[in-house]
């Protein structure tokens, strides 16, 4: 890459002196890991500022999800979006479940409410919904369907950091949600992740399967797995924390010159924010129908990358088409979700894009 690449993302950085102080503190204690002072201290800003009950920090974002159906005995089939990064469906794999696909909502990409029931069958025993693009899925339809047969429902909310419904955060949505704090996201710890449950108890449990299972020094109450956050990425995300607004105002700013740059491009159309809905901003995807535009999705991608404007195809080809999940249930009733692989490209989108490399990108696609 060169330093005229436009990249489709660009990670929030704390500033690399007050890092260095947080980092002289570690030194000092010497406690890098294993629940030290700043991983309590990110914990609970962390709760507070995303308006839940309680959380547990993970080394990445994967492995909550596969803690969670871990910690809820999930076993046989899960409901599930084909339209979602792999983790979400390679968390049932792992857990030697099986996932089931049900097609999506065109106006949001989440998971269709009104075509899970059909998918219900004896084996299966939880849904999970992503909400992608941190655009929130029908909660409460979900849950309807959820109680009436007696489902447990985890949410992927990877990309949904600080995304709140009339003022309330929908991470308090489910039996348990998860989020992804990778580098690439809105915040992020370089690499870690989170679980958001309801009570102290849950949270007991889930803090004790992330560190091998150990209840106590003597005492293995299940066999847990090792995905605890060390302190240096707990520090780096106490920073991160004081600086997320602004930068999601950033990307604020960005969708709004996006939208009004593009708004009459034939054959381009994109997601408007959802009344009610604070959004983060994560992703700007825009969907291509090659008749009206004149090209294909493919060959607008292929022609911003030669000009060194780097989109990506999230999310392309569906989960379903990866040879693993190949055969799964669901697999031959998805016409949305195809439509919506086939036809996205999201722009780059992050707190540093400037409005000259802003005006490249739409330069290039309404050319």
């Amino acid at each position: 890459m060169t330093n005229n690449t436009i990249t489709v993302t660009s990670p929030l950085l704390p500033d690399l002196e007050e890092f260095n102080e947080l980092l002289k503190e570690i030194w000092a204690s010497k406690w890098i890991t294993n629940n030290g002072e700043f991983h309590k201290r990110l914990e609970l800003e962390l709760a507070h500022y995303l308006k839940v009950p309680f959380i547990s920090l993970f080394t990445n974002g994967t492995l909550p999800l596969l803690t969670a159906l871990q910690a809820l005995k999930i076993t046989g089939e899960v409901i599930t979006t084909p339209y979602s990064f792999v983790a979400t469906t390679h968390s049932i794999w792992w857990n030697g479940c099986q996932p089931v696909f049900v097609d999506i909502d065109p106006r949001t990409g989440n998971i269709d409410p009104e075509k899970i029931e059909s998918a219900i069958g004896p084996k299966t025993t939880a849904i999970m919904p992503v909400h992608v693009y941190g655009k929130p899925c029908d909660t409460k339809r979900i849950q309807e369907i959820a109680d009436k047969y007696g489902l447990k429902v985890i949410y992927d909310a990877a990309h949904a950091f600080g995304v709140e419904v009339d003022g309330q955060s929908i991470l308090n949505a489910g039996d348990l949600s998860t989020l992804s704090f990778h580098a690439t996201k809105v915040f992020n710890t370089i690499e870690g992740g989170a679980m958001i449950m309801h009570d102290e108890a849950t949270k007991k449990r889930i803090d004790d399967l992330k560190n091998f299972g150990f209840h106590d020094e003597v005492t293995v109450v299940a066999p847990g797995i090792n995905s605890k956050m060390d302190e240096m990425r707990a520090a780096y995300g106490l920073l991160n924390l004081r600086q997320v607004d602004a930068a999601i105002e950033s990307r604020h700013q960005v969708a709004i010159k996006y939208r009004q740059a593009l708004k009459s491009v034939k054959g381009i159309s994109f997601f408007e924010d959802m009344p009610g809905v604070r959004h983060n901003y994560s992703y700007f995807p825009i969907f291509i129908d090659a008749l009206e535009y004149g090209m294909t999705r493919d060959d607008l991608y292929f022609k911003m990358k030669d000009a060194g404007v780097f989109g990506r195809r999230y999310f392309y080809p569906l989960i379903c088409d990866f040879s693993t999940y190949r055969g799964c249930k669901g697999t031959d009733r998805l016409p949305n979700a195809r439509k919506m692989a086939d036809s996205v490209i999201c722009l780059p989108m992050h707190h540093e894009l400037s409005a000259l490399n802003m005006d490249k990108v739409v330069e290039l696609i309404t050319r």
